[in-house]
């Protein structure tokens, strides 16, 4: 399917290729975003290298925290998590509601001693231990159907339920602790002796605070102790007694056992030394971690979602409060952001709280080698860079050092470049695609007034009515113009010629045939033998069809002549075209008319005798076509300011693309010489002539009626006002 599209359309068609332009700033932008994501990758990894370098070879900084096991085991291995306040010690353990999801629950899996291996185990506890200002905190929820409490005439705090705590302290000594109370209250801690095999209270330990809460379901502890008294191992164990008579040691659950140095877990507690460090190195735009060889948290600092710098910033500072700004704040740059993407205010940041860190960047620092990752937040919101860097102690990796930052800078910097960039592109194409609009449109415009000249220079018939006026511009299409105008002046005066070869060879062929015509009378009248007469006989009827030639020459071009000076009045057109068809069935007896006029008078404004003169055309034409025995139909109906006459025949049809050339001059589809009469095909241009004086339309087209086909003139008049 072709569209027609003029020379503008093409031309802003066109311009759409500068659509690449934005399209190629955008490609070089985010090849520009790889590149600086590439450099704070690298930047990322010197921060983490320069702060692994403050800790190598500091083994102080690790040794309390066992970074040396080979392996950890969760459970046994405990971790201090940090607390963000000081725990209430009321043993409704309502505090540690924000840290649920760090307790481990210690049931049948962590069974120490059973008395009875028949017996299915009763107890089970949940427990954790936290940090916060120099003390350890921690509690136990107990699970105990039957609780006994220390009896308060006995000597002995092992023939109850208690609590043993074991740890290594930091000057290297194992020392042991029992919690065990006589009723639910503050907590009765004693000192134990190393000895294992002893359980004679040395003396009471006042630095172990806290509460016993029994409940339904058994008991909860809850308690603190100075950290100065916790080593790097440490062990719990649940004491369980069910029978108060008796007080035989049904079981014992713990997180180890509690009867030598080698048999306790570690715990692992955050190092305000290494806080102290990192600190100090850290900026606002990363959050930095030091994790031991098993990946546990040693300390952390900062906070990637209130990051604040970022690296854009600077660009906005004293920018004049303008018109131009307050329209790209409000109308551009909404617009803009319907394509980019602003770092979020806000996401989900799901290392927040761990105290375990792994991944690839992290294995490899543990090789001994620099490593970083990427990784999506889980909201989709964010992209976070990790680097991780080994810190070296006697040659082994006995820590990390991890840096993270968001790339919020960089999609910042990327922003404002791509807006730069896009108000550039914007003016440069707004600018170029107006002035190619306007140069379009001068083209346009020029070539549509030399089309319109053309047209109004020869009209529907062919003839030329005016000049076209020569373009005095030096480029194609003035010369175009000029080469039309030399063409149209040169067809007016070939044009003008035909148009008075008729009336001049009429006049000067007038002459010759009276001269013919009157010396055949004379000869006429002279005794001829009979050859002789036939040879007159025959010149004469070519002297009279000569005569009929020029007179339907002279015709048309005095009709031609008078209707350029006809005065037009108002008629009935219905009064005309009865009178007319009055006569016809008076003059052609033989003719079958059927005549339809609506009854209506229909004023016409015009010349009634050219009316009547179209009319003997119309008919004359009709009858000439007919064949024998078929009616011509004639009918006059009114639509409405228009005025609707038709004349049809039955007959044969007219030939493929001839139902407008009809009407021309000197055209016919008669056989020559039908009836003994030439035809010049002027009849229906004289009909045209008349309809075109009176503002009407004619044509001509086949018709099918009743199985019978013929041909169909139909000729439209306007109507005048009737006021």
């Amino acid at each position: 399917m072709y569209l027609p599209l003029g020379l503008r359309a093409k031309v802003v068609i066109l311009s759409l290729f500068l659509l690449c332009l934005p399209w190629l700033g955008y490609e070089y932008v985010w090849e520009m975003e790889k590149y600086l994501r590439h450099g704070q990758e690298k930047t990322l990894e010197g921060t983490t290298q320069a702060l692994a370098t403050a800790l190598h070879e500091r083994p102080k900084l690790f040794d309390n925290q066992a970074s040396f096991l080979n392996q950890v085991e969760k459970g046994r291995d405990l971790y201090a998590y940090p607390i963000a306040g000081p725990i209430q010690l009321d043993g409704k353990l309502a505090d540690w509601d924000l840290y649920q999801h760090r307790a481990l629950n210690y049931a049948d899996g962590h069974l120490i001693y059973n008395h009875n291996e028949s017996e299915p185990t009763n107890i089970s506890f949940t427990h954790m231990v936290g940090k916060y200002g120099g003390y350890l905190y921690g509690y136990f929820q107990v699970n105990d159907p039957h609780v006994v409490f220390r009896s308060r005439k006995s000597l002995r705090v092992d023939r109850n339920d208690h609590l043993v705590m074991a740890t290594q302290s930091p000057d290297g000594q194992f020392r042991r602790y029992i919690i065990a109370n006589t009723k639910s209250g503050w907590l009765s801690a004693f000192e134990l002796p190393a000895d294992p095999t002893q359980s004679t209270p040395v003396e009471p330990e006042s630095r172990i605070q806290g509460q016993w809460l029994q409940t339904e379901q058994g008991y909860n502890i809850e308690f603190r102790l100075p950290l100065t008294m916790v080593g790097s191992k440490l062990g719990f164990a649940i004491h369980n007694i069910n029978d108060v008579n008796n007080r035989q040691l049904v079981n014992v659950i713990g997180t180890s056992a509690t009867d030598s140095v080698a048999s306790l877990g570690t715990v692992l507690v955050p190092s305000p030394e290494i806080e102290s460090i990192i600190k100090g190195m850290s900026h606002n735009s990363s959050r930095i971690w030091v994790v031991d060889n098993h990946g546990r948290v040693l300390a952390k600092s900062g906070d990637i979602r209130t990051s604040s710098n970022t690296w854009a910033d600077d660009l906005d500072v004293n920018q004049p409060n303008t018109f131009w700004q307050g329209v790209k704040q409000n109308y551009i740059l909404p617009l803009y952001y319907k394509i980019l993407t602003r770092p979020p205010q806000d996401f989900i940041d799901s290392l927040q709280d761990s105290t375990e860190l792994t991944g690839s960047h992290i294995e490899k620092a543990l090789e001994g080698k620099q490593g970083s990752t990427w990784r999506l937040t889980p909201d989709n919101k964010a992209v976070v860079l990790a680097a991780a860097s080994p810190i070296w102690i006697d040659d082994k990796v006995m820590g990390v050092v991890i840096a993270e930052e968001t790339t919020h800078g960089i999609r910042s910097l990327r922003n404002r470049a791509l807006e730069k960039l896009f108000n550039v592109i914007l003016t440069i194409m707004s600018m170029g695609t107006l002035a190619l609009f306007i140069f379009a449109s001068s083209i346009s415009s020029r070539i549509r007034s030399l089309r319109d000249q053309a047209e109004l220079a020869i009209d529907s018939q062919g003839r030329v009515r005016q000049q076209i006026v020569a373009s005095k511009n030096p480029d194609e299409i003035g010369d175009l113009s000029r080469s039309f105008s030399s063409i149209v002046s040169r067809l007016g005066q070939y044009t003008h010629y035909l148009e008075n070869m008729s009336s001049r060879l009429s006049h000067e062929l007038r002459t010759p045939v009276a001269v013919v015509r009157s010396s055949l009378e004379h000869l006429g009248l002279q005794q001829l033998d009979e050859p002789s007469q036939k040879y007159v006989n025959r010149a004469q009827e070519g002297v009279n069809r000569l005569h009929l030639i020029l007179n339907n020459l002279s015709e048309a071009t005095r009709l031609e002549a008078s209707l350029t000076q006809a005065e037009s009045c108002r008629f009935s057109l219905k009064k005309v075209i009865s009178g007319c068809m009055q006569g016809y069935q008076i003059t052609f007896p033989e003719q079958a008319f059927n005549v339809h006029i609506e009854d209506k008078a229909m004023q016409c404004q015009g010349v009634p005798e050219y009316i009547a003169q179209l009319m003997d055309k119309l008919i004359n034409n009709a009858i000439e076509f007919s064949e024998k025995d078929t009616a011509v139909t004639v009918s006059l109906t009114q639509f409405n300011k228009q005025a609707i006459l038709k004349v049809s025949n039955i007959g044969p049809l007219l030939p493929k693309d001839m139902d407008s050339q009809i009407f021309e001059s000197m055209v016919s589809i008669r056989p020559q010489g039908v009836n003994g009469k030439p035809h010049l095909g002027l009849g229906l241009y004289i009909a045209r002539l008349v309809t075109d004086f009176h503002h009407g339309s004619i044509k001509a087209s086949n018709i099918t009626e009743n199985n019978m086909s013929g041909v169909e003139i139909c000729l439209s008049l306007p109507l005048s006002d009737e006021k």
